[in-house]
């Protein structure tokens, strides 16, 4: 398991006890003093720029930083100081935000970050004397509340579309389609995908600009709990024998039972299924009955325009 930034502390102080270090030698002879597996060690950020483990390890270093344990001595080297070895020597068993929180230095700094997050300054300074146990680094904290919000998003999606009339059920598969880079136009797609009916729509796209390609698309409007069964699927491929297509998906505002997903994965014409999440999800991400209300910008310090003087 991947430690989290606070239990990273005292093993990143450690590190430099016998002298400077480099961060990336500190994050792999942490990585191994843990142990972590390889799929732990490789393990990436949501962004898929930065290892999980070297986030938190550059987080534990920073708070240390910040709270004057450690200090930076060149580009991505850092040092323990003389509050860092007196801590040390104190035979702690753990340094986390609530031990580092005695420093002046690092109370100024979590004050700052306070007033930044509420957009206030305060003029009596640090009102307590503890700062929440949260593992979590605030970058955590951000992508837990981003995939928090996401979430509720997406059940609000399904639902909105379980309660709304067929018609707005075939709009919404054609405008995903086309947003997906199926069909061309939203016209040519609203040709190519048949009238809704019996709770879903059906009909043939084009894959490809020039139509060398078609996929047999069937939408299904369920709601939650009944569940598209291996019937549908079999019945599904006969439709793809019949029109000549090689590729299906098959999409439903429920989910597909054990046994329909296994009967899809059986067949010899490849058939995607996309459930009800998988659906909301596809929406979210080509901004499909939802929109882009703020923007965050994730940054942190360029080392190399600090080393040019």
């Amino acid at each position: 398991m991947i430690p989290d930034y606070q239990t990273l502390m005292l093993p990143v102080l450690r590190s430099v006890a016998d002298g400077p270090a480099e961060i990336g030698t500190v994050v792999e002879r942490l990585a191994a003093e843990f142990p972590l597996t390889d799929e732990e060690r490789n393990a990436l950020l949501p962004s898929g720029k930065q290892r999980v483990i070297a986030n938190k390890v550059h987080w534990a270093k920073t708070y240390l930083k910040q709270a004057g344990l450690v200090e930076p001595v060149g580009r991505g080297v850092f040092q323990i100081t003389d509050r860092g070895r007196k801590a040390l020597s104190a035979g702690l068993q753990r340094i986390d935000n609530n031990y580092l929180l005695q420093f002046p230095e690092f109370q100024a700094f979590k004050e700052k970050a306070r007033q930044s997050h509420e957009g206030t300054s305060s003029a009596s300074g640090l009102q307590s004397t503890t700062v929440d146990q949260d593992v979590d680094s605030p970058e955590d904290m951000l992508r837990r509340a981003h995939r928090r919000t996401t979430d509720e998003l997406k059940a609000e999606l399904i639902e909105r579309i379980q309660k709304a009339t067929p018609d707005f059920f075939e709009r919404l598969i054609v405008r995903l389609l086309t947003k997906m880079g199926y069909g061309g136009t939203v016209e040519n797609a609203g040709k190519a995908i048949g009238r809704a009916g019996d709770g879903g729509v059906d009909g043939l796209i084009d894959q490809d600009t020039l139509g060398l390609d078609r996929v047999y698309v069937q939408a299904k409007r369920y709601a939650n709990g009944n569940n598209v069964g291996p019937g549908a699927i079999s019945d599904f491929f006969g439709g793809l024998d019949r029109l000549r297509a090689n590729k299906g998906v098959f999409v439903t505002t429920s989910d597909f039972s054990r046994d329909a997903r296994d009967t899809a994965a059986q067949l010899s014409k490849r058939i995607v299924l996309i459930d009800g999440l998988g659906l909301a999800d596809l929406m979210v991400r080509f901004s499909v009955g939802c929109q882009i209300e703020e923007t965050f910008l994730l940054q942190r310090i360029d080392e190399d325009f600090f080393e040019e003087g």
